[in-house]
């Protein structure tokens, strides 16, 4: 039976707007390494959208304090205005620096609600925001390809090389990379898209704002069309679903916290339905219960941001009177 893994989503973007501190972010990350219930410690990523402290800045900085912990970006936002063979490159020397501890989770930025300044982003970079789908590809492409082969050459549409070897070596080799997809059932031929890139190009899958629904559906969607490509998943392959989580006895407060504490960050007022959605929220017994609902859908591993505005307290809540319980 697969073991159920669970990582902690720090927030390098709070530390920008005055919620948290750098310190206060490096120290859960220090406790959480020495917590055995916490599997992986994780950074979020943007450049102009939403600022933030840079992704790989702060996963160099984790990866000085931490020991055991594995360390990944969920998601990189921004990976379609990277330069594709530098991003790699420097990948590379993080997976070397922290001793084989990285998880790359490649995504493509978001539009919608919650996006931040996507096209002001897109447009100082002198970036097309149609051509990012085929960006993210070719990353994803030149990042699997310079880290399993030396001399190696590419020609994409967007990205061109010959006879380049990045060093230093990565110690994890294959090299995980999984790829993001959050589909919305209103547009099926992009969901159909989303979901087979998974399948054709990921080590893993990370998704976010389901329901257990439909995340069974999306994983089984996911199965069978690698079986289509001829890679079927074996049980390697990693479904992780980014998660919120608020403990506390009194829920509609909690709740009122929540909704205020998501709308200093991400500029938005999300409805009720979309928090009941995206956020564990209500006393431990009620987060257990709806972090297993997930587990029972597929995911083998559950990335927890903690939400509120006391995140030492929440950290204490969850390490000590939630995980486990899930993990016992």
């Amino acid at each position: 039976m697969t073991r159920i893994k669970y990582g902690l989503t720090l927030s390098n973007r709070s530390v920008l707007l005055g919620m948290s501190t750098v310190s206060e972010m490096l120290d859960l990350a220090v406790e959480a390494d020495g917590a055995e219930v916490w599997d992986s410690v994780w950074v979020g990523d943007s450049i102009f959208a939403k600022p933030r402290l840079d992704a790989m800045v702060a996963l160099g900085a984790l990866a000085a304090r931490t020991e055991r912990v594995r360390l990944g970006v969920g998601c990189m936002a921004s990976m379609p205005l990277r330069d594709a063979l530098l991003s790699a490159y420097q990948w590379l020397s993080f997976d070397s620096l922290s001793g084989g501890r990285s998880i790359f989770v490649a995504c493509q930025g978001q539009r919608e609600a919650g996006g931040g300044k996507f096209a002001e982003e897109f447009a100082a970079f002198g970036i097309d925001p149609g051509t990012r789908s085929r960006r993210m590809e070719e990353a994803i492409e030149i990042l699997r390809l310079v880290s399993e082969t030396e001399n190696a050459s590419y020609e994409g549409t967007y990205n061109r090389f010959e006879n380049v070897t990045v060093l230093p070596r990565p110690v994890q080799r294959p090299l995980p990379i999984w790829v993001t997809a959050n589909p919305n059932p209103a547009f099926p031929k992009l969901s159909e898209r989303a979901l087979r890139r998974v399948a054709r190009m990921g080590d893993g899958w990370m998704t976010t704002a389901n329901t257990p629904q439909s995340l069974a559906t999306n994983l089984a969607a996911i199965r069978r069309y690698a079986d289509e490509e001829g890679r079927p998943l074996d049980e390697s392959f990693e479904a992780c679903l980014y998660y919120n989580i608020h403990v506390t006895e009194d829920r509609e407060r909690g709740m009122e916290e929540v909704a205020s504490y998501l709308r200093d960050y991400y500029s938005v007022d999300y409805d009720r339905a979309f928090l009941d959605r995206w956020v564990a929220t209500g006393d431990p017994g009620r987060c257990v219960d709806l972090i297993r609902e997930f587990v029972d859908a597929g995911v083998t591993t559950v990335t927890l941001r903690l939400v509120g505005y006391d995140e030492a307290a929440q950290f204490r809540r969850v390490t000590e009177e939630v995980l486990p319980a899930l993990v016992g």
